[in-house]
């Protein structure tokens, strides 16, 4: 495998300013195909600005966003969705006045139901899609143990159990990149841990890739292959686990030591 079909993201110099605030500065990052990549830094740092820039949420200021040799820089997020990247974000967005499996099913692309004609007639095409979407996503919660609640609303769910929903829904698009900003916040250890299992079993078994923010760093340190680190939007470090406890920089960034 080529060093360019290794490399599933890369981040080339990521600059973003708001007025006279610089929130990210020339950030550049890679991350490999079928790893799970960290990015850390104390709050401030620019990481979730950085997975707006990725996901098109934010257009840079400067900068070039990479994504399986395809330039996808300033590109709309459903366009880049597309592309096969799908993401979480740091506050829960699922709907809770919707069904789990509702919640689902929004997470399909190219649905022919959608289509006004093609939903009124309800050809055996578009029954056939619809239930080979219901079967991925039975499949799906069967794996976070949440099948027992796929006719549930979704606002009558723990916080911790709608993260998983997110998480699920992200992944019903069967996308190559998975973006998961802060999944494991204001969520006890046992379920932390459920988690983790999960985004290791995606990797394992399914070839995902993740790129992942995150402050715990217990979490971070025993999940990720190799991280970045930023601080005031610039990367001051990025490396394996290991290699990023033993940072002098990283250590001073978050004054204490990052040990798992």
């Amino acid at each position: 495998m080529s060093a360019s079909d290794a490399t599933l993201l890369k981040v080339e110099g990521l600059t973003k300013d708001f007025g006279g605030l610089r929130a990210v500065d020339h950030c550049s990052f890679e991350v490999p195909r079928g790893s799970i990549f960290g990015l850390i830094g104390p709050n401030g740092s620019g990481k979730t600005t950085v997975f707006n820039l990725v996901t098109g949420f934010l257009e840079p200021t400067e900068g070039r966003v990479f994504f399986n040799g395809h330039d996808i820089t300033g590109l709309r997020p459903y366009q880049i969705a597309r592309y096969g990247i799908a993401r979480t974000f740091q506050l829960v967005r699922t709907f809770n006045r919707m069904t789990v499996m509702e919640n689902l099913l929004l997470g399909v692309p190219h649905q022919p139901g959608e289509n006004l004609l093609w939903g009124v007639l309800r050809t055996p095409h578009v029954r056939r899609q619809e239930r080979q979407a219901i079967e991925r996503a039975r499949e799906l919660l069967a794996i976070v143990g949440l099948e027992h609640a796929a006719n549930e609303y979704c606002g009558n769910l723990s916080y911790a159990e709608q993260k998983m929903v997110e998480l699920t829904r992200a992944l019903m698009s069967d996308p190559q990149l998975v973006m998961l900003d802060e999944p494991t916040s204001g969520i006890n250890p046992t379920l932390v841990n459920r988690i983790l299992d999960y985004i290791r079993h995606l990797r394992g078994k399914q070839g995902k890739t993740f790129l992942v923010v995150e402050h715990d760093m217990r979490v971070i340190m025993n999940l990720c292959d190799r991280i970045a680190v930023l601080d005031y939007g610039q990367k001051i470090a990025e490396g394996t686990p290991a290699e990023i406890c033993a940072n002098a920089a990283v250590i001073d960034a978050y004054l204490g030591t990052c040990a798992p």
